[in-house]
């Protein structure tokens, strides 16, 4: 791509995210050149991101790549990128459902889907993952129906549902469910469960760490020696998760589990991985939620009078419900779907200057 000064870019509320959008033939092929752009665009480098589009979080600090898919069976392509806020970095290595929500109002306005009525189901590929997830939007008479009276915790207003359903998420980024070969592992002195589903996380428990679980998001990011605690166990399970050296990476993602205290089934503070997330990642849920029904976990031991195949996850700013489908397989349990509802709503569509 010829460098010129601006980009056409979306950018979309997507759960409880919020993300700039880009048409991947309008990014850079160059790895290299592309994440130079994606940083100048989204400001990174500077706490406030004042010189680009980025809000200061790393909630705010994202980004979608999407394109038509010439894979089989396939509607959409979508690569997530999470670009540093302070850091001038971007990594591939996770990938995002909140944002993923927001997918099909950006395909529609950039002619890379048809709509149906009264909704339209796209099947996505998760480049970052190599998984396919349908997303399902309400379009009434051939249009994207952002309206409605959905609420989910963390974002201020009501929406229309957009139902995520991703399919076989086990091992979605080492090829295992328990990519340490164990249920649980001694990581540090402490006790812990590696799960890769949808994505790679550390499940701890709270107490084992001298907290609740209940602790508000201010609360543990104040604790200097407590995070210090929760990166070295990080650290070392990715390397006992054959990831390697996961210093400079996003993933795996760390959870603090506990028993509920209002009404759901089990309470997850999710590490960012060096912050506590504001309320809940859905690729996040998706693994606490598959982790809950897998017996010997450390959330099989948190979760509380769970009376169907949905999970209700407590975290800072609510709840969020999973519904998962799992099935019994030769090694290890397959994962055939797991599903939730957020909402997405448009913010602005233009060029980003970089």
């Amino acid at each position: 791509m010829e460098r010129s000064t601006s980009i056409p870019c979306m950018l979309i509320r997507g759960g409880t995210s919020k993300g700039a959008y880009f048409l991947a033939s309008d990014l850079p092929q160059d790895e290299k050149q592309r994440n130079d752009l994606l940083i100048n665009v989204m400001g990174s480098g500077d706490p406030q991101q004042i010189n680009g589009i980025g809000g200061g979080t790393t909630l705010t600090s994202k980004v979608a790549i999407v394109s038509a898919s010439a894979a089989e069976n396939v509607d959409l392509d979508y690569l997530f990128a999470q670009v540093g806020v302070e850091d001038k970095t971007v990594d591939t290595n996770p990938s995002c459902g909140n944002i993923l929500s927001g997918v099909v109002v950006f395909a529609h306005e950039k002619n890379l889907i048809a709509l149906s009525s009264p909704e339209t189901t796209v099947r996505v590929r998760n480049i970052n993952t190599n998984t396919i997830i349908e997303v399902t939007a309400q379009t009434p008479n051939g249009r994207v129906e952002l309206d409605g009276d959905i609420k989910i915790d963390g974002v201020p207003e009501t929406g229309s549902p957009i139902l995520l359903n991703f399919l076989n998420v086990g091992g979605a980024k080492t090829g295992k469910l328990f990519p340490t070969g164990h249920v649980k592992d001694m990581i540090q002195g402490v006790e812990v469960s590696c799960i890769d589903a949808s994505v790679p996380m550390v499940h701890i428990a709270a107490a084992s760490l001298g907290k609740t679980g209940h602790e508000t998001k201010a609360a543990l990011d104040a604790d200097s020696a407590f995070l210090k605690t929760l990166e070295a166990i990080r650290l070392e399970a990715g390397v006992r998760m054959g990831m390697g050296d996961v210093s400079n990476s996003v993933i795996p993602k760390v959870s603090l589990l506990s028993s509920p205290a209002n009404g759901g089934n089990i309470t997850s503070r999710y590490f960012v991985p060096h912050n506590c997330h504001a309320s809940h990642a859905v690729t996040g849920a998706i693994c606490v939620a598959i982790a809950s029904f897998l017996p010997g976990t450390i959330a099989a031991d948190a979760v509380r009078e769970v009376q169907s195949n949905t999970v209700d996850i407590e975290h800072p700013s609510g709840k969020i419900q999973v519904s998962v489908v799992i099935e019994a397989g030769e090694s290890e349990p397959q994962i055939k779907q797991a599903a939730l509802v957020r909402t997405a709503r448009p913010l602005f569509k233009g060029d980003a200057y970089y």
